[in-house]
């Protein structure tokens, strides 16, 4: 199977990466089921990367169905260390327009009917995540962006990301609730991938795309699909730059992450009480440890 150190998720919008060369497509089956889609395999910029469109590529899954842990275990099964999430987000602070770019490094969980571990049937590991994004690697996606010239887009480094449920867009009082407790950006999928690229060792970042609002902003109408897609559009031709500029860097000098060791003194259950059916399940996951 061909092999990749650097992934890249791509949200709403962003379906494809127009740069890839050489493009293999995988459809690959892991312990959890298949992915969103077949993996993309191919060179940006003479690098090799896996491009996954994270709700299938004519978006047919629901935030609240995409199966995360089939995605994120199988870019660690084609050897990916450094992923890239891309995914469309609504603003909760003034300064974050519409079409800017942050790089989030909180999140907050408001999602209710998601497994967001491998965890289970009889192996209990526990992740440290106060810092649920790597730092390294968001330093150079952020660093990425703010050397091209993007003249509508303005970079914000740093700020908590909120995920919610949904499918629907908040409510008012949700939206000035979250931004009372200080938020940056709200969307649908980035924590629970979060948490599983971090069990699975894989340094994690993500390039949060505006494209609106939300429904708080007295000046601006509340978030509605038709106002995202004509944004998404715009986002995702400057998405596409972005990463290919981050790829590019991180070639060039792969950081070393904490995510690459976070399971080191995470696994709480003795190896030889480990039921064999799970430790076959998550042998990728473990033969470093066990």
């Amino acid at each position: 199977m061909a092999q990749a150190k650097i992934g890249i998720i791509g949200g709403s919008g962003l379906y494809k990466m127009d740069a890839l060369k050489d493009v293999q497509e995988l459809e690959i089956e892991t312990p959890f089921g298949a992915p969103s889609n077949a993996l993309i395999v191919g060179t940006l910029e003479g690098t090799t990367v896996a491009f996954l469109a994270r709700h299938g590529q004519n978006h047919h899954l629901l935030p609240s169905e995409l199966p995360y842990r089939a995605n994120i275990y199988a870019m660690k099964q084609l050897g990916v260390e450094y992923l890239i999430s891309a995914s469309a987000v609504g603003s909760l602070k003034e300064a974050a327009k519409p079409l800017d770019m942050v790089v989030p490094d909180q999140f907050i969980d408001r999602t209710k009917h998601r497994i967001s571990t491998f965890f289970g049937e009889g192996i209990v590991a526990h992740i440290a995540f106060a810092d649920p994004v790597c730092n390294q690697l968001a330093g150079v996606l952020a660093d990425a962006v703010a050397s091209l010239d993007l003249p509508e887009v303005r970079l914000h480094r740093g700020g908590t990301y909120v995920c919610m449920e949904g499918p629907a867009f908040s409510t008012k009082a949700e939206s000035n609730l979250y931004r009372s407790w200080g938020a940056a950006v709200i969307g649908m999928t980035n924590l629970p991938e979060a948490k599983l690229a971090r069990e699975a060792e894989i340094a994690y970042a993500t390039l949060a795309l505006v494209t609106d609002y939300d429904c708080w902003h007295p000046d601006h109408d509340s978030v509605t699909v038709e106002m995202i897609i004509a944004n998404l559009q715009r986002n995702a031709v400057n998405a596409q730059k972005v990463i290919t500029e981050t790829v590019k860097r991180l070639s060039k000098n792969p950081p070393q992450s904490e995510a690459h060791s976070a399971l080191k003194y995470a696994v709480l259950t003795p190896s030889d009480q480990m039921p064999a059916a799970t430790k076959k399940k998550l042998e990728l996951l473990l033969k470093k440890y066990v």
